[in-house]
């Protein structure tokens, strides 16, 4: 694994920005910034930007220096690279378009988006970001397309997954828990905008759903909702192990041994418990690939 910085010349904030990019490891990356003091908010999905002034103390530190299209190459054929279409999509005003179009009165239900969508961009989170917000969204209109549910039961689902990693801390069900939690803290007010007390205790639900990814067979809203946060297990090898790579880089602190352990168990537990989509069109789609998947990174993982 090699690390490589391109010349300052990308402007920005007054200042001139180079790029920081592995060319096969986003925790060796991740783990090379802060060694460097390079704080996590500057980690931009698959690059650090760094301001021209810590240039030469990164270089000093064995960041390789190349030139930008050098580094685009070797970007791209990390297979970290996230494609610029992906990008927009999780861009903060993308997301807050598509929030919009949630409400009638959009006026009155931006400042709860903009709470959700800065939370998303908590510099901490590498992989349960924005960019996984935007994907598992595009993945809800997916299975949602012919499922047959009613608009409002939709609309819930679509609420849910914009709050389903709201709190993300990386405790395992309590996560869930106070992201279900922010649901009325948030929707509450917007009794004005048409949220009902059902919505809210509803879209909590459906938020906790994503806990375990076990909806009862006939919650066919909770399977939609489960099948959009999983989607990205039944993606390409390729997007698949660029997803391995955010988790583990999200997890940077934990100690290899520890988290091949977790991780392996986290694996073992989706393959042995049953189907992991619930829906038709997530079934047909992500199903075999996501087994094998899991299966080539549990392989990969065992000593």
């Amino acid at each position: 694994m090699t690390l490589f910085i391109d010349p300052p010349a990308w402007p920005a904030h007054g200042t001139l920005f180079s790029h920081l990019v592995s060319d096969g490891s986003l925790q060796e990356l991740r783990l090379f910034a802060r060694a460097a003091g390079v704080p996590d908010r500057a980690l931009d999905l698959d690059h650090y930007d760094v301001p021209a002034e810590r240039y030469d103390d990164l270089v000093a530190a064995g960041a390789v220096p190349v030139e930008g299209g050098d580094l685009a190459r070797r970007l791209a054929g990390s297979g970290l690279r996230v494609s610029g279409a992906e990008r927009n999509r999780a861009k903060r005003a993308a997301l807050l378009t598509g929030w919009d179009t949630l409400w009638a009165d959009p006026i009155t239900a931006r400042g709860a988006g903009e709470d959700l969508v800065d939370r998303w961009r908590e510099p901490h989170r590498v992989y349960h970001t924005t960019f996984h917000l935007a994907a598992a969204l595009d993945a809800f209109d997916v299975v949602a397309g012919e499922s047959g549910v009613a608009e409002r039961e939709l609309w819930r689902a679509r609420l849910a997954l914009w709050f389903h990693d709201a709190v993300h801390d990386g405790v395992a069900q309590q996560d869930e828990e106070r992201s279900a939690e922010l649901v009325a803290e948030l929707l509450g007010p917007l009794s004005g905008a048409g949220v009902t007390s059902e919505d809210i205790d509803e879209t909590a639900r459906l938020v906790m759903v994503t806990a375990d990814h076990d909806p009862a067979p006939d919650d066919v809203v909770g399977g939609l909702v489960s099948d959009a946060d999983l989607a990205v297990l039944g993606g390409s090898p390729v997007v698949y192990t660029r997803y391995t790579h955010q988790v583990r880089a999200e997890y940077c602190d934990v100690p290899d041994p520890l988290f091949r352990a977790g991780r392996s168990e986290v694996l073992r537990t989706l393959l042995s418990g049953g189907p992991l989509f619930r829906t038709a069109p997530g079934t047909t789609r992500w199903q075999t690939a996501a087994e094998s998947n899991l299966r080539t990174e549990l392989t990969l993982l065992t000593p």
